[in-house]
């Protein structure tokens, strides 16, 4: 479940927070999920169902480049994403993390290591295993491992 397919209505609308927090916890009450996202409204729900966290705790440089590179891709494309949304120009040059994708990935970045890290040592998510991913050749092998595992189950 991604989760601002939930979130971002047509017209880039918000879906409204009891709404959020209502279809994400019918999404994790399943046998097995996957959420991608990691909406700070809807966290304590996913985690509380959760078994596992992966973080893709990659390099800011990393981050952002591939930030401004996928952005600025589905702005010239006018690629569609959730609900009929695109990429709207002033992703390009907004300020604005609140309007900007670029400028909430230029100025989350740290906020999110120090969040996950300290969940990681949280006792309220002892249940958790945390997966920490910090360059892309790990993630390349994690995923390998997973897909590895799911063709054996089937």
């Amino acid at each position: 479940m991604e989760l601002d397919s939930i979130y971002h209505q047509p017209g880039w609308t918000p879906l409204g927070e009891e709404e959020f927090r209502s279809r994400v916890g019918e999404a994790t009450a399943q046998d097995r999920w996957v959420v991608d996202g990691n909406y700070s409204v809807v966290h304590e729900i996913v985690w509380r169902c959760a078994d596992t966290v992966v973080w893709f705790d990659l390099p800011y440089a990393t981050v952002l480049s591939r930030t401004i590179r996928r952005t600025v891709r589905r702005t010239a494309t006018r690629q569609q994403l959730w609900n009929g949304n695109r990429e709207p120009f002033s992703n390009l040059w907004s300020l604005d993390p609140e309007k900007s994708i670029i400028a909430w990935a230029a100025t989350r970045h740290g906020v999110y290591r120090r969040r996950y890290s300290e969940a990681e040592r949280d006792p309220r998510w002892g249940h958790l295993r945390f997966v920490r991913l910090r360059s892309q050749s790990e993630a390349d092998g994690f995923l390998a491992g997973v897909t590895a595992a799911t063709t054996k189950e089937e």
